[in-house]
């Protein structure tokens, strides 16, 4: 009696989990698989494996590269009614081009304002003005020289402290006012005077009509004995803005004063420079105030 093969029909696939092994007599009569068909079998599978996965990532590849190009041709821009990308913006539009850089106004600081301008004229001319804005204090120091202070006189008669040809001048050139100022040291005594007019071309005008005969009275009192009254003196004129300013120096004791007494020269000498000073500061106050 023959029988047929019985149980399953299923044949044995190494990688599909509880298939079975079929048997083949080239094992051997003991039962055991053939290994080496098996080996084959395994390894023509791995194969087949390995070119489905070369050819797949080359498809995909091919795919991706396909979709960015694509992708980047549509961001390109819209087609036009033709088909066929839009044209791009004309070369003045585009951007990176030269650009032309801004210009601005140039700027400068305003000039700082002129000192001599706020002594020129009356109009702003205006802060208080006395012998003792002028002339401060109780003594003088000009470098290693101190001289005490006298008598100060302010009069807008300024005819009634001049001498010689000076009182006529002061008034033909409209003076409004006049103030003066005596130091002394060591005998030797010396009167500041300041005249004071509306603008500085008064005061030029009048300067250039003094001459050596257009004195400024000596001032006498508060420790200064009288001087320059008979005797031969030391005078100056000048002017700075709209004011003149004077000196009349000489001795104490009535003595002439000649070219060799040297510390009368000295003493007027120090008066008119501290006297040009006061009126410079002067101007340089106002013109500080009106700058802030």
């Amino acid at each position: 009696m023959s029988y047929g093969q019985g149980g399953s029909q299923n044949q044995w696939d190494p990688w599909t989990p509880q298939s079975e092994q079929p048997w083949s007599g080239k094992g051997g009569g003991d039962g055991t698989p053939d290994w080496a068909a098996l080996a084959d079998q395994s390894e023509n599978r791995s194969k087949r494996r390995k070119v489905l996965f070369i050819v797949g990532g080359a498809l995909a590849t091919a795919a991706i590269g396909t979709a960015v190009a694509m992708a980047v041709v549509n961001a390109g821009g819209d087609d036009d009614t033709a088909g066929g990308p839009s044209a791009l913006p004309p070369s003045a539009s585009l951007p990176g081009g030269t650009a032309t850089a801004p210009s601005f106004e140039p700027t400068s600081a305003p000039p700082p304002l002129d000192p001599k301008d706020f002594i020129s004229s009356a109009k702003k001319d205006t802060a208080p003005l006395s012998p003792e804005t002028l002339f401060p204090g109780t003594q003088l120091t000009m470098g290693d020289t101190v001289y005490k202070k006298g008598a100060t006189a302010d009069t807008k008669n300024c005819a009634s402290g001049a001498r010689g040809t000076l009182p006529k001048l002061l008034t033909a050139n409209k003076c409004t006012r006049l103030m003066r100022v005596s130091y002394v040291k060591d005998g030797v005594a010396v009167t500041a005077g300041v005249a004071v007019f509306d603008t500085a071309a008064e005061a030029t005008k009048f300067k250039g009509q003094t001459d050596t005969k257009s004195i400024i009275s000596s001032l006498p009192g508060k420790g200064v004995k009288g001087f320059c009254d008979a005797a031969i003196c030391r005078t100056t004129t000048n002017t700075l803005g709209r004011y003149a300013y004077f000196t009349t120096a000489g001795f104490t004791n009535g003595k002439d004063v000649t070219l060799k007494d040297n510390k009368v020269f000295s003493a007027g000498n120090d008066l008119a420079q501290f006297t040009f000073r006061q009126l410079l500061r002067r101007g340089e106050a106002q013109a500080s105030a009106a700058a802030k």
